[in-house]
C-alpha cells in the first residue's frame, strides 16, 4: 500500500519584520507592504510528510492550499523540495474566512482527494497564531489527530508513532490511518530545493495565472501536463457558500490596535558596583521593577 500524504499549506505575509505600514485604517493587514512566504511551520509539515517519503519512496505527497491565485507560488515551493504536486482552493467567495470557514472548505478538499492515509499541517500561521484551522480540520473530516508533532519515531503500512513536544517535556502517540497532524516549530527545518526539480517545475502554472500573465503555454503543457496546478473553486468542492466567508465566519473583531515599538536611547554599563547600582536605581525609578 503506497501512502497518500496531504501537506496543509498556508501563503502568509511575513508579519516577523513588521514596520509602521503593515496595518491600514481600518486595521486589517497590509498586504502590498509584507513580502508573502510559506508559512514557517508548515515547511516543517512539508519536511516531515518528506522523511515519511523518504522512507517510503512510493508515497505520494499533495499539497493542499488555499488563497488568491499567488499563493500557487508555495504550491511550486513544494514541488521544488519534493512533493509531487499540488491543488489551490481559489475563490473571492472564500474572503473573510476565519478558521471555522477554512477549515470547513480545506476539510471539504480533503475528502475530494479522499483516499487518503496522513494529513499534515503546521501547528499555526504566522499571519493568526491561532492553531485552530487543523484541530477544526481534523473534527470535520472525523479522524484522529496528534498536534505539536516534533518526531516521527516509526511508520509503516497500518500505523505512525509521533514524538510531541510539549510545555513541559515530550511525549510518544501512535495512530492508525486516517490521521492529521500537525507540526511544532521544533520538528527539522524543512530541506533545501532541489535543482533538478526547480528546472522541471518552474513553469507549472494554474490557468489564473496563465491569464493573468498572458503567457501562452499551451504546447509546454500539452506536452508536460504535470506542470498544470489543479485550481478548485466552491462549486468544484460543493461547499455551502453559506458556511464561507464573512456569512461563515462567526469571529468577529471588536478592536485592533497598531503598537509599534520605537527604540530609545541605550545605556552602556560597566560590571563596576557603582553602575550596577545606578541602574538598579533607574530601573526601580521608572517602575520597570519593583
Amino acid at each position: 500500500m503506497a501512502l497518500r500524504i496531504i501537506v496543509l499549506a498556508k501563503q502568509v505575509p511575513d508579519t516577523r519584520n513588521v514596520g509602521k505600514d503593515a496595518m491600514k485604517a481600518d486595521g486589517t493587514v497590509n498586504r502590498a507592504v509584507l513580502p508573502a512566504i510559506f508559512n514557517p511551520e508548515d515547511l516543517n509539515a512539508l519536511e516531515l510528510a518528506l522523511r515519511i517519503k523518504d522512507q517510503q519512496p512510493d508515497a505520494e505527497i499533495i499539497l493542499l492550499t488555499m488563497g488568491p491565485s499567488r499563493a500557487a507560488e508555495i504550491i511550486r515551493e513544494a514541488t521544488y523540495r519534493g512533493a509531487d504536486k499540488g491543488y489551490l482552493i481559489s475563490d473571492r467567495r472564500f474572503a473573510g474566512s476565519d478558521t471555522l470557514a477554512t477549515s470547513y472548505a480545506i476539510s471539504l478538499a480533503v475528502q475530494k482527494l479522499a483516499p487518503y492515509h496522513i494529513v499534515l499541517g503546521g501547528r499555526q500561521a504566522i499571519d493568526g497564531d491561532t492553531a485552530q484551522v487543523g484541530p477544526q480540520v481534523a473534527e470535520k473530516l472525523h479522524i484522529p489527530q496528534i498536534t505539536y508533532a516534533d518526531t516521527i519515531e516509526a511508520i509503516d503500512q497500518q500505523k505512525i508513532r509521533i514524538k510531541r513536544r510539549l510545555e513541559r517535556g515530550v511525549e510518544t502517540v501512535e495512530s492508525a490511518y486516517p490521521v492529521l497532524i500537525t507540526a511544532h516549530s521544533s520538528a527539522p527545518a524543512c530541506r533545501a530545493r532541489d535543482a533538478k526539480r526547480l528546472m522541471k517545475f518552474k513553469y507549472a502554472r494554474t490557468v489564473t495565472e496563465l491569464q493573468e500573465e498572458s503567457n501562452d503555454y499551451t504546447d509546454l503543457f500539452n506536452q508536460r501536463p504535470y506542470l498544470v496546478i489543479d485550481e478548485w473553486t466552491v462549486d468544484d468542492i460543493h461547499a455551502d457558500v453559506e458556511q464561507l466567508g464573512l456569512s461563515g465566519s462567526p469571529t468577529k473583531v471588536k478592536k485592533i490596535e497598531n503598537v509599534v515599538f520605537k527604540a530609545k536611547e541605550s545605556k552602556v554599563i560597566s560590571a563596576a558596583e557603582e553602575d550596577i547600582d545606578m541602574l538598579m536605581k533607574d530601573l526601580i525609578g521608572s517602575h520597570v521593577i519593583g
